[in-house]
């Protein structure tokens, strides 16, 4: 019998295909929740929930009660209406948590989800594992301050240790990606800048293979892997693949970006002490201005990660999921 693993963040996105693809597997899966309403797909597949936080150290510690693997997904995503202090107590704070009660329970391995969000912006694309910390926003801050934890533990050596940095994570099921779709599809898309920029793109599924790699491969333990597709494209490409599966054509207008993004800064000063989410915010104008692109060597030769879903097919099969649920 397959042993004992936890997920964090099951009821999320890349979590809940995390851990019914695990359940496929034969692995006794056990989720923690804080919501048991929003598990009820993961109860119907027989995975099991038990309730906890991560600012809940006692919660974990009951959780991780005969566990063999954590796959720590879990994470707050960038809500701009938070405070810091719940980026933090989320995406760090929450991790040393999550650590400590691992080794008191004497978990063996610890897969952490970090993002390549930790490098910022590549300044001479492409990158890798070895590219230079450079977070440019509370969420990329925090997600670095959690990942610099898990490298204290596994320089610690007290348990197994990987982390992986996912890419821009897409697929049926996202609905991240869903604004800019809609924006497509309704012809009200702007161009900001060149449309130059290079994105890198992972479909659900191999994201999820990847991390099932970097949870049971002995050569992963104490490394960190950098899991996105294979290819970087740039933002001018995506669109035109994503107008092409929503049955639309790209709009030829480009504006300026960097009176965008001062719009941005300014609807934050003015939104941000009320707790009022902004219209506009310097981060997402990043989209526009950042240059994110890596190598996947590392996790090519050491985990044997072949992402194989190409950008066009994942995006056709996100658009049609985006139909089929009335959302596109």
């Amino acid at each position: 019998m397959k042993p004992l693993v936890l997920v964090t963040g099951a009821t999320g996105f890349t979590g809940g295909h995390l851990a019914h693809e695990l359940n496929k597997q034969g692995y006794q899966v056990r989720a923690l929740v804080r919501d048991f309403s929003r598990a009820k797909d993961l109860e119907a597949a027989g995975i099991q929930l038990i309730k906890g936080d991560l600012r809940d150290k006692a919660s974990l510690q009951a959780a991780l009660e005969g566990v063999h693997t954590v796959y720590h997904i879990a994470a707050l995503f960038r809500p701009e209406n938070v405070t810091e202090q719940d980026m933090w107590d989320a995406n760090a704070h929450g991790v040393r948590n999550m650590f400590e009660a691992a080794v008191e329970t004497n978990v063996q391995r610890f897969v952490h989800c970090s993002t390549i969000g930790v490098h910022g912006e590549v300044k001479n694309p492409p990158g890798d594992e070895d590219t230079p910390y450079g977070p440019g926003d509370y969420y990329q801050e925090s997600k670095t301050d959690g990942e610099r934890i898990a490298i204290e533990y596994m320089e610690s050596g007290k348990l197994d240790v990987v982390i992986f940095r996912p890419g821009g994570i897409y697929g049926p099921g996202d609905d991240r990606f869903l604004k800019l779709f809609k924006t497509i599809k309704k012809k009200r898309f702007i161009m900001f800048g060149s449309g130059k920029v290079l994105y890198q793109l992972v479909y659900i599924e191999d994201l999820v293979r990847g991390i099932i790699l970097c949870g049971t491969k002995d050569e992963a333990v104490g490394n960190i892997y950098i899991l996105t597709g294979k290819r970087y494209i740039t933002l001018n490409e995506m669109v035109a693949t994503i107008a092409e599966a929503v049955g639309e054509r790209p709009r030829r207008l480009k504006l300026p970006v960097m009176p965008l993004y001062w719009a941005g800064y300014a609807c934050e000063l003015i939104c941000k002490p009320f707790g009022i989410s902004p219209p506009i915010y310097r981060r997402r104008v990043d989209f526009f201005r950042k240059d994110r692109a890596f190598k996947i060597d590392k996790a090519q030769r050491e985990l044997g990660f072949d992402p194989i879903v190409k950008e066009r097919d994942g995006i056709q099969q996100t658009a049609e999921w985006y139909k089929q649920m009335g959302l596109l």
